[in-house]
């Protein structure tokens, strides 16, 4: 029974996937069910990506085994990538791995500099790959907030003073999954001093580099003169370029940390396949003009968002990037749990939303919602859940 696995019998139930099981069957029933539970873009990739793809699948040396770490183009696009947009210079043969998106390389990572028994700190609520990626690998995970304030701090100082054995890694997601907190350059001159103090190795989330809103571009922790003797930094071209099922991924940063990675990859896996590589090449060095395009469009969401579900009686904090908000359940509800709620909201509202929960127990009250349906959808989904609200008897606006 796949139960007596050890590192099986280490990972709770994926609680969201009760929700998308219900969605699903929903959707069979022939319920027209506006998803906001998954962050999966609506938006196709830039055509002249998807024109390198097919120009170079009909190549006929283009369908055999490609490099591990990443074609040399690729590395070196993602290097240029990280110049122009951070001032940050990096070695694309010695700091840059390609990796199958984001969740891959920090699975691998894990594999690569966890032994059993080791203490990992990581933020709670959190994406889930940031706490079981190291649970797979046999670490014990010790809670840090989500919220970057004096807290914050404090509990890094609690973690070493009192944890056995001392914690030898800080996992950090900024803009956050599932909150969609930012941090400026100071917070990062602040960990990256800590994690030197502390000789703690810092990973560095940044799925959501690009998608920052109202004019205030997120910073990379690589920034900080010196991040490099700690730190790595994981990006992901799913939500920049649209590009999410494409697995296309990168860590830069520490070259020990890359070593490690790129060897644990090499034993693993082969490389995504070259066509894509090459097509991410194209996306990396091609016109930005998409970037900026898809920007503005999950910012007119957020407002839309914000905006509409407001009118209909749930107000929901505005969220300065990413292309989520994580949202209290309304006062009148509280009393439900995130995971109830999101049941009901799906059943009698045709909302689907993820519960907080499933982002470790610092998310209960609250949901994520993800912003990837056209505004008029999400409009539909604000009447929808005003009419659910009116009927549990929570005081609604005209929507």
């Amino acid at each position: 029974m796949e139960d007596e696995f050890y590192r099986i019998k280490r990972l709770p139930p994926y609680v969201i996937a009760e929700v998308n099981g219900m969605r699903a069957a929903a959707r069979a029933a022939g319920k027209d069910i506006i998803d906001l539970g998954m962050g999966n873009p609506d938006l196709p990739p830039p055509s002249h990506v998807i024109d390198k793809l097919c120009e170079v699948a009909q190549k006929p040396d283009a369908h055999g085994y490609s490099a591990s770490k990443g074609i040399p183009g690729i590395r070196k696009a993602q290097a240029n990538y990280y110049g122009r947009r951070f001032g940050v210079d990096l070695d694309p043969e010695s700091e840059v791995v390609m990796t199958m998106g984001s969740k891959e390389g920090l699975a691998s990572l894990a594999t690569a500099i966890t032994a059993p028994g080791d203490v990992v700190l990581a933020p709670n609520p959190s994406y889930p790959i940031h706490t079981f990626g190291f649970i797979i690998a046999g670490a014990t995970i010790r809670s840090v907030p989500t919220t970057p304030d004096e807290n914050y701090w404090r509990s890094l100082e609690r973690a070493m003073a009192f944890t056995v054995p001392r914690p030898s890694i800080l996992i950090v997601n900024y803009p956050s999954n599932p909150t969609a907190e930012t941090v400026d350059l100071a917070f990062y001159e602040r960990l990256v001093a800590w994690a030197k103090e502390n000789k703690v190795w810092v990973l560095s989330d940044l799925a959501y580099s690009e998608l920052y809103y109202d004019g205030n571009p997120t910073v990379s922790i690589l920034q900080v003169p010196g991040a490099k003797d700690v730190a790595v930094e994981f990006t992901s071209m799913s939500k920049t370029f649209s590009m999410a099922g494409w697995r296309v991924g990168f860590a830069v940063g520490n070259k020990g940390l890359i070593a490690a990675l790129t060897r644990v990859k090499s034993y693993l896996d082969y490389g995504a396949f070259t066509p894509i590589q090459a097509a991410a090449c194209a996306a990396l060095n091609g016109p930005q003009d998409i970037v900026e395009m898809n920007r503005n469009l999950y910012q007119k969401r957020r407002d839309v968002l914000v905006e509409s579900f407001g009118r209909a009686g749930w107000e929901i904090p505005s969220p300065k990037a990413s292309m989520f908000a994580w949202a209290p359940l309304p006062p009148a509800l509280q009393h439900m749990g995130s995971l109830e709620f999101s049941k009901q909201l799906l059943t009698h509202a045709e909302v689907a939303v993820a519960p907080g929960v499933g982002y470790g127990e610092e998310g209960e009250g609250f949901v994520r919602i993800a912003m990837v349906e056209n505004e008029q959808r999400l409009r539909q989904a604000a009447r929808n859940v005003r009419r659910y609200l009116a009927s549990m008897g929570v005081n609604t606006t005209a929507a």
